[in-house]
């Protein structure tokens, strides 16, 4: 199985990961590291590797972080491009994650990259207000 890490600024990997498995049920495979203020790139990277070796890897890892050229994309970035089995998506949010969870036991690494892609970027919605709305309604 491929396993999933969430890295994020501060708290909010494992508070995103508890919302998954509030939907979905506990996840194996599945990590968190946070990056918390006074910490560097390094830290960050001590902390990936420790959680990998912890995960079953051997299928490949997805690394999910929050922002593009963040210190958790940037760190997971040194990892990854030591590894072909190993990718990385920004823009992590809760649809993306449970379309992740729910697609990994059947896809591959370069798969669900793709998968949670498509998922992030479909899963951003606006409300369309309609201004004929019969009052009677309200």
């Amino acid at each position: 199985m491929i396993s999933v890490i969430i890295g994020t600024h501060s708290i909010f990997s494992e508070e995103i990961l508890k919302s998954a498995e509030m939907i979905f049920g506990d996840q194996e495979n599945v990590g968190a590291v946070t990056f918390k203020p006074g910490e560097g790139i390094e830290s960050l990277v001590e902390k990936y590797n420790t959680l990998i070796k912890e995960l079953d890897s051997t299928d490949g890892v997805l690394f999910m972080v929050d922002l593009f050229g963040g210190s958790p994309f940037n760190a997971a970035s040194i990892i990854a491009m030591q590894h072909e089995n190993m990718e990385i998506v920004a823009g992590v949010n809760l649809p993306m994650i449970l379309e992740v969870l729910g697609s990994r036991d059947f896809s591959s690494i370069t798969e669900l990259l793709r998968v949670a892609e498509n998922s992030g970027k479909e899963s951003i919605k606006v409300l369309t207000k309609n201004i004929n709305i019969d009052e009677e309604i309200i």
